[in-house]
């Protein structure tokens, strides 16, 4: 028989709760000594603006206030004219919250809390003050007053009393993206392992790797600015070294395809390649810390050995599909080792900004969020799930006249709103729901037994220590804070929805039911209308990227300066790359009507884009029929999700690539970077293809 045991917290743990508790209980005093109605208001704040991170706490905070200033002006914009029409006061606010839902879901960032919290702020302000409408405006304030000074006393707490950098998480994955991408290459240019099977697992975890990391440090950067180190120097470093991670994804992926092509042209891969490739190898791994990756001799003669490689002559008696290879995979090595040198050089510009100095590189522009996969569908049901649940609730209330009534429309907006980025939200309301059910008897001897019978501020913080003490170490415990969190702020809403000195056992009970019916509602609102499986939502990712690919392929030729980044579709397809890896894994590792190779889009994406970019060297008879089938091809994927290509797209890609191939100089007229997506179309869209036939030269075939 085990004996019980007292529960075993980290000092880091112990650490969090008391900043935590410090600063709600310095907002309590600070509210009661300005006679604030309802001071638990900005105790309550402070546990929602609380993390580990004093960067994030800084910049929840910000948002906070923001979402709550704004969702007040709207209460009382709304409010007072509508008072005296239930029906149409409730679909007012219920309209807003929704659209300010959708706005919340096309951000993707942690700056999404702003059009979150105007949403349901207006629902937590709103449905309380319809009784007493002239007061909306003292009400308004005094809630944004409450919800300042929990802000206020949280960022003082947790920026001045021992606080946790943001430096040691974005370095970390900075870091990690950047070795993962090294190893990615660095795998690519040695020798297979015997195992092919083994090779393919290890290049597939690279890959997996990238992206995730990508994401990650995209959405954690957005708290660099406001981090209380040097470090909030380096914002735009961190965030182009992002972008270039990104950008050297589908050129990793490409010298992957290109080399078994290669080998399954040629029986294995020929000592010319492997003495290319060992170039590479060696100048990458000369590399360190100490020294960046500038235009020295050593990295001038590779990348004039990469533009020598696959030119015509260099080998002799090479077939033309075998010569169309090796130009593909010069160009994109010449991708590789121009992208490695920027990673480089903006790492080291990281440095220079966390010693304090102002680096280069610190109002870069990049391509931030506005490069993040979004939903507009997704984000249009979400916002009106959360309008049906708001009039449902709204609706029983005004015809039961339940006096708790606005407790259970002020949590469908909540909830709604908090779960509304997941594929299917309701297991995780389920959850939110059983732990706050969990919180009501701490609620009710609160309320009712304890508050009542305090009479000043040193016995108020006695009798709430042992509880949110104890409940914020493991809100900071990753592996409990989803059981905590919901018990947590169960007991701060309880008492910041009260008067607690005139709180009964029927006012309470009345409270709670409605808490829990609003809940009800937005789990069965959201179930009916807003839930989808996770291997729909992968499709659904699917073909935004197949709509867009036949968007790159269908536009007009365009100037250089009017032309689309490939940056910018290399950040997107990889943020798309890392929300479909959990869904497929989800889903048993494999979904109905999506590729198996996760990239091969990114590749396909990246090859229009640089036909686009030479397409006036080709004749419009070649180059516009060949973006016309392209465009074709995919418009028909995204609405069947038919993998199958057609064979007259493939004797499209060859009368292309035989026109370019049959000039003797393929460095002219920018016609190695059209060989070289040529062959990675070839390559992408009809693998098993038959090596292309033999083309004589003919001296301007492209006149």
């Amino acid at each position: 028989m085990k004996l019980w045991r007292l529960p075993r917290l980290s000092r880091a743990e112990m650490i969090f709760s008391a900043k935590c508790f410090t600063a709600a209980m310095l907002a309590m005093y600070v509210a009661s000594r300005m006679g604030q109605p309802r001071p638990f208001w900005a105790m309550m704040t402070t546990y929602i603006v609380a993390s580990p991170l004093a960067g994030a706490v800084r910049s929840k905070a910000l948002y906070r206030f923001l979402g709550t200033l704004i969702g007040c002006a709207a209460a009382v914009l709304l409010v007072p004219p509508l008072s005296n029409a239930p029906e149409l006061l409730t679909l007012a606010l219920a309209l807003w919250v929704g659209v300010c839902l959708y706005f919340s879901l096309q951000d993707r960032t942690p700056r999404s809390y702003v059009f979150m919290l105007a949403g349901y702020t207006v629902a937590l302000i709103g449905f309380p003050s319809v009784d007493a409408p002239l007061q909306l405006f003292d009400t308004a304030v005094t809630r944004v007053e409450e919800i300042g000074l929990g802000i206020l006393a949280a960022t003082v707490v947790h920026s001045v009393v021992l606080p946790t950098g943001l430096g040691p998480a974005v370095l970390g994955l900075l870091d990690r993206s950047l070795g993962d991408a090294r190893q990615w290459l660095l795998n690519l240019m040695q020798p297979a392992p015997a195992n092919a099977a083994a090779g393919t697992a290890i290049l597939t975890d690279n890959r997996q790797r990238v992206a995730a990391d990508i994401t990650q440090l995209r959405l954690l950067s957005i708290h660099i600015p406001f981090d209380t180190t040097h470090l909030r120097w380096t914002v735009g470093a961190v965030r182009a070294v992002q972008d270039r991670v990104a950008s050297l994804t589908p050129a990793l992926s490409a010298v992957d395809d290109r080399l078994k092509a290669l080998k399954l042209a040629e029986g294995e891969i020929a000592p010319d390649v492997s003495a290319m490739l060992g170039q590479v190898a060696q100048w990458l791994t000369s590399l360190d810390d100490a020294r960046p990756a500038t235009d020295d001799d050593a990295l001038a003669r590779l990348r004039a050995a990469i533009q020598g490689f696959g030119a015509e002559g260099s080998v002799p008696a090479l077939s033309s599909w075998s010569r169309a290879l090796r130009v593909a995979l010069a160009e994109r090595l010449d991708e590789l080792v121009e992208g490695w040198c920027a990673c480089t050089v903006l790492r080291q510009e990281v440095d220079v900004g966390l010693r304090g100095i102002a680096p280069r590189t610190r109002g870069l522009q990049t391509l931030g969020s506005a490069a993040m996969h979004r939903d507009v569908g997704m984000a249009l049901l979400s916002g009106l799930a959360a309008v049906i649940a708001i009039c449902l609730c709204g609706a029983f209330w005004i015809l039961t006249g339940w006096p708790g009534g606005a407790a259970a429309v002020m949590m469908a907006a909540v909830f709604c709103s908090f779960f509304a980025s997941m594929d299917d939200p309701v297991p995780a309301i389920h959850g939110f729901l059983k732990y706050t059910l969990w919180s009501i008897p701490f609620s009710a001897v609160y309320v009712l037994l304890l508050l009542p019978v305090v009479h000043d501020f040193g016995m108020l913080v006695v009798v709430c220590a042992p509880f949110f003490l104890l409940f914020g170490c493991y809100v900071a415990r990753p592996t409990t804070v989803g059981m905590a969190l919901p018990i947590l702020l169960g007991v701060a809403s309880t008492l910041a929805l009260h008067d607690t000195t005139s709180a009964d056992l029927v006012s309470f009970s009345n409270s709670m039911i409605a808490q829990v019916f609003g809940i009800v509602v937005a789990a069965r609102t959201t179930r009916l209308m807003r839930s989808v499986a996770v291997d729909w939502s992968a499709r659904r990712i699917q073909r935004a990227t197949w709509r867009e690919l036949a968007e790159m392929a269908a536009a007009p030729p365009q100037p250089p300066a009017r032309q689309a980044s490939p940056d910018l579709f290399a950040v997107r397809m990889l943020d798309r790359t890392a929300l479909l890896a959990p869904r497929v894994a989800a889903s048993g590792g494999a979904v109905a009507g999506i590729s198996g190779d996760a990239l091969l889009d990114l590749r396909v994406g990246a090859d229009i884009l640089a036909l686009q970019r030479v397409r006036g060297n080709f004749p419009s008879a070649v180059g516009d029929a060949l973006m016309v089938d392209l465009a074709h091809l995919f418009r028909e994927r995204s609405a069947t999700h038919v993998l199958d290509n057609p064979p007259s797209l493939l004797a499209r890609i060859d009368k292309a690539l035989s026109a370019a191939l049959s000039r003797p100089q393929q460095d002219a007229l920018g016609l190695r970077a059209a060989i070289s997506a040529l062959v990675g179309l070839r390559r992408n869209l009809f693998p098993d293809a038959e090596a292309l036939p033999a083309i004589p030269v003919i001296e301007g075939a492209l006149a």
